[in-house]
């Protein structure tokens, strides 16, 4: 019963984008990218705080918006910007890893509807030690950087 109640109230929290915190793992301002009509794809992102004092891992995530859920991060190959599925995301004790756009990130692919903003999309994040846990994302519009503000 008690781990029902703490996956409600994650639940709760992250759909309004605060800090939800069960099984020693720390979320913080989940969302999901919207998307345009047809768009076959989008993106999770968020902030990862292990408060444990073991280093821990994710490796996976489900969700019901999409066919496929990867982990991803992009890596530079002869001078582009390449996305890569990774098997697992480090979570160092005590430390924040954060999943941004550029960056680390949960894939959705195969998307069975359009993601608007106002929306919210469920995921399951999955530990290496077998933890799982139920967020609610909210979708939301990521507005493109303008060139003259990336440098």
């Amino acid at each position: 019963m008690r781990l029902i109640r703490t996956l409600f109230a994650a639940a709760l929290l992250s759909s309004v984008g605060l800090t939800v915190n069960a099984a020693g793992l720390e979320v913080g301002d989940p969302y999901v990218r919207a998307v345009p009509p047809g768009q076959p794809n989008s993106a999770a992102f968020m902030t990862l705080h292990n408060t444990g004092t073991e280093d821990r891992a994710l490796i996976g995530a489900e969700s019901p918006a999409a066919e496929t859920v990867e982990l991803h991060t992009h890596v530079e190959e002869g001078g582009l910007m390449q996305m890569r599925r990774i098997e697992r995301i480090a979570l160092p004790a005590g430390e924040t890893t954060t999943l941004a756009p550029g960056g680390l990130h949960i894939m959705l692919i195969g998307l069975k509807s359009e993601l608007a903003p106002g929306q919210t999309v469920e995921l399951t994040l999955i530990q290496d030690d077998g933890e799982r846990l139920a967020i609610q994302a909210p979708v939301r519009r990521l507005e493109p950087m303008h060139h003259a503000a990336a440098h």
